[in-house]
């Protein structure tokens, strides 16, 4: 008797803690985990492209590379295709790079863009990522597809904070958070 008192609360306990923990989890871990990154960085993108003074979109720190506002138009460009790609959907938008010039054009291209991939996301589930896009002749998984749209604006948001810190700005990502000690 003495065992079976002790046992009941301990496999309680385990069920609750259990149910705890289902709860928490989200229905779509994958799609959650990969839209939490790709917030964090589409974030960090538009926060470089909004802190980057307009007589700088057109820096270029060597003449072979693409200029500041040159890079915002590719990410929303790059976007558009992987995201149009994933929902099987024509690009709704093409050719930023090249027909964009002003920050206000570009910066509101660039959250379009990412408004558009957000709206991705947001119908996204683990099965519907798992389902096969043609990318460049090669099947691959729609997650992977958006993983790679991830990948693709977090490496020229590297590219971006370059640009930021030679005119002296400090990039987003670098800035301290409310209450934190200075640098």
């Amino acid at each position: 008797m003495f065992a079976i008192l002790i046992a009941a609360p301990a496999a309680l306990l385990g069920q609750e803690k259990s149910q705890v923990q289902a709860a928490a989890a989200p229905a779509n871990p994958i799609t959650a985990s990969e839209n939490g990154l790709y917030s964090f960085v589409s974030n960090a993108v538009i926060g470089a492209a909004q802190k980057m003074p307009e007589e700088n979109y057109s820096f270029k720190p060597t003449p072979d590379v693409r200029s500041f506002g040159q890079i915002v138009g590719h990410v929303a460009d790059a976007s558009y295709m992987f995201c149009s790609l994933t929902l099987g959907e024509a690009n709704p938008a093409k050719g930023i790079e090249k027909t964009k010039t002003s920050k206000a054009d570009l910066v509101a291209a660039l959250k379009d863009a990412v408004a558009y991939c957000n709206k991705t996301f947001g119908s996204m589930t683990d099965a519907k990522g798992s389902q096969m896009v043609k990318f460049m002749n090669f099947d691959m998984a729609k997650l992977t597809l958006l993983s790679l749209n991830t990948a693709h604006t977090d490496e020229h948001y590297g590219n971006m904070v370059t640009y930021l810190r030679i005119k002296g700005i400090v990039p987003p990502t670098s800035e301290n958070p409310p209450g934190q000690p200075t640098k």
